[in-house]
């Protein structure tokens, strides 16, 4: 029987709850035949026999059928539209068979055949919205875009654009004053050093401390709050100075500490926001499960727009200030070409405060609901505690996947410096400014079709995140063991042996975006319930830039760069292992769902709770093999529940709506205020006060005249 079908019998055989052995039995004798809906009239009127006949052998287990009333509401009945929209609401079509039955728990063929046939369906309607907008717009495609996912992410713009302009100027700095920067007789060598440590500790600081703020306080609050910190930071990197040398270079790392705050608050903040959408429990959220990946990819690629842009606008500025890129550098073109780049950047900030705090339209729907619903804040004791408890090999794949991901990327950017020298034979490019700039531009070039193509397949059901970020670990590391075993013969060799070497640079760069440097930003969010969804990315962020710390601090001791590859390859494969391990997959998981699945956890039901948030499609290995959690998957039960709850909050909204009744429960008020309840209670009671449905206007003013 098909899930489709018993969830049409359930709907009206059933009034009260059942307990897991009744729904055993339910579940047992219900067996609806293929056109239980077949001969429903257009017009809507069931007949009696379509509506009603119970299934053979199912007679005596709950004959409780109320009549329809004409206005469509019986005792315990919805009407037909109502119920069509409440099937799309629990079993849509672009998750569900029309028999039914979830993508998931199709065989291989035939999932293949269903995916496709989504996306393709999916693609055609996007490409005919796009084909009406250029119709009547030729731009509004471009604003759309730009309105959708630019702005969204241009947090991520400006965090991307000023932190690695530091490592862009830097060699800037060497070149024009070396006394200071190079030979360290001027500045002490360790606050020259900390300025690498105080952005990365800044940006740990605000990670964790907005991702609380984000769960604690709100989305909105620790958004605006990111964007004054960063325009406060940007202002003084702006106008940073010294008495001396030395209390230069001090200004300059607390400035980027206080910078590395707000830009730490941007990750658990821009990835949340843009995956949690309306937050509506009560839409079909088509556009969350075929798109949620994308909206946030989209927003996080603008990161990588900042790395681009701030490399172009620092080319031109110099330019612009020394005619040139070639030393020396006059002390007076460097500081205007630095303090412009950040003055640019400090001028959008600024623009960013005003319209997180004016223009953007916070919902922040699916934590108050979590939060009212468990009557929690998200950091009580029991939540932490389940939190850590129940999720740690969730939490453990996202901190050190996010660990090991940093520890490769930040291992690529400072090796960045040894593939140049090595691609272009120069034995001084840290002076040669023109080549490592040029060379640095074409790398980010490179990464950003990564970062497309990584949005564009993040929410394809047969690829994925988890198999997105295991391919990514898997070929940097073997693109990185190339260059580690035949380093030597690599670094000597002829001509061809160097453009391996440039291959080896740009395309670990590629799949570094197109992999997990893209999924780790999606998937420590994802994969946790949305009261402490704030906390857990942030938490795994943090653990993110203490890979990035590392290197930066190992390499201070390891000289050799042998060595070097010899350290930083390994991440690669021990970030393979723990995804295959412990990361689960939830491309295509309804987020209703692990709302849903986290309440009975925090009931302490979890034996309870049957639906495909324990798909072990989208549970870890871990979770499946050694903790066995799917064992309480079972699709027919959950039709049951599911069902059930919907008819009970359904039908407690339309009476407590009906009897003006004021004390309402916050469930009830998130049921009335969905697009399903202003239809199917709201818009209904106030057309029917009278308890009849008239043909026209005209039709009730005539009866009652």
């Amino acid at each position: 029987m098909s899930n489709n079908q018993f969830a049409d019998q359930y709907i009206h055989h059933s009034d009260e709850p059942l307990g897991l052995r009744q729904a055993q039995a339910a579940d047992a004798g219900y067996n609806a035949p293929q056109e239980h809906y077949a001969s429903e009239p257009s017009n809507g009127n069931m007949s009696e026999s379509t509506r009603y006949g119970p299934a053979p052998g199912t007679e005596g287990m709950n004959n409780g059928m109320a009549p329809v009333h004409a206005h469509g509401y019986g005792d315990d009945s919805m009407s037909p539209e109502a119920e069509n929209a409440f099937r799309g609401i629990l079993f849509p079509s672009d998750s569900y068979t029309s028999n039914g039955t979830y993508w998931a728990d199709l065989p291989f063929g035939e999932r293949l055949s269903f995916c496709n046939k989504q996306s393709n369906l999916e693609a055609r309607r996007e490409l005919g919205v796009l084909g009406g907008m250029i119709k009547r717009d030729p731009l509004s495609p471009i604003k759309a875009y730009f309105g959708t996912y630019v702005l969204n992410g241009l947090g991520m713009f400006v965090e991307g654009y000023t932190l690695f302009s530091v490592g862009n100027i830097k060699p800037m700095f060497q070149s024009t004053w070396k006394s200071c920067w190079k030979d360290h007789k001027e500045c002490d060598e360790n606050w020259i050093s900390a300025i690498d440590y105080l952005e990365i500790i800044g940006i740990i600081v605000g990670q964790i401390l907005v991702g609380i703020e984000g769960d604690w306080v709100g989305r909105r609050f620790g958004m605006v709050q990111d964007a004054v910190i960063m325009t406060i930071g940007s202002v003084m990197l702006t106008a940073m100075w010294g008495i001396n040398h030395n209390g230069w270079v001090i200004c300059y790392a607390w400035s980027l500490f206080i910078y590395g705050i707000g830009v730490g608050g941007e990750y658990p903040m821009t990835s949340t926001r843009a995956m949690e959408g309306s937050g509506d429990r009560y839409a079909t959220s088509t556009g969350d499960r075929l798109h949620r990946g994308r909206n946030v990819l989209m927003a996080f690629l603008m990161q990588g727009w900042g790395q681009f842009f701030n490399q172009v606008i620092l080319i031109l500025l110099l330019l612009i200030f020394h005619n040139s890129l070639h030393p020396p550098f006059s002390k007076s073109s460097v500081q205007w070409t630095f303090r412009v780049s950040f003055a640019l950047i400090a001028v959008l900030t600024l623009f960013l405060v005003y319209y997180r705090y004016y223009k953007i339209s916070y919902t922040e729907q699916s934590l108050r609901d979590a939060k009212a619903r468990l009557n929690t804040s998200g950091y009580d004791a029991k939540s932490l505690k389940l939190a850590i408890g129940h999720y740690w090999g969730r939490l453990f794949a996202s901190c050190f996947g996010w660990f090991a991901n940093d520890f490769f990327f930040y291992g690529n950017k400072i090796f960045s410096s040894v593939f140049i020298q090595i691609i272009t034979g120069s034995t001084n490019s840290g002076d040669n400014l023109q080549t490592t700039w040029l060379y640095n531009l074409i790398n980010v070039g490179v990464q950003l079709p990564g970062y497309y193509l990584a949005a564009l397949l993040v929410d394809n059901k047969m690829y994925g995140r988890k198999t997105m970020q295991a391919v990514g670990f898997l070929c940097t590391f073997a693109l990185f063991c190339g260059a580690e075993f035949a380093y030597d013969k690599l670094r000597n060799g002829g001509p061809g042996h160097l453009k391996a070497f440039q291959f080896i640079f740009f395309f670990s760069s590629f799949w570094n975006q197109f992999g997990y440097n893209s999924t780790t930003f999606l998937v420590a969010a994802e994969i946790f319930p949305a009261s402490i969804r704030a906390s857990c990315h942030g938490f795994s962020a943090a653990w993110g830039k203490l890979g990035a710390l590392c290197p930066t601090i190992i390499y201070n001791y390891v000289k050799e760069n042998h060595t070097k590859f010899h350290i930083v390859t390994w991440f690669g494969l021990a970030g393979l292992i723990t995804t295959i391990i412990f990361l689960p997959d939830t491309t295509g998981l309804d987020l209703r769902e692990q709302e849903r699945y986290w309440e009975y956890v925090m009931n302490g039901r979890v034996e309870d709770y049957h639906g495909v948030a324990i798909h072990p499609r989208h549970l870890s290995l871990y979770e499946r093999v050694v903790l066995k959690r799917n064992r309480y998957y079972n699709p027919q039960l959950d039709m049951q529940q599911k069902t059930q709850e919907f008819r009970q909050i359904y039908h407690s909204s339309l009476q407590s709506y009906e009897s003006d009744q004021k004390d309402l429960t916050q469930q009830q008020r998130e049921f009335l205020n969905s697009e399903f309840g202003t239809k199917y209670v709201k818009d209904v009671h106030g057309r029917n006060n009278s308890n009849q449905v008239y043909a026209s206007k005209l039709d009730s003013v005539e009866k009652n005249l």
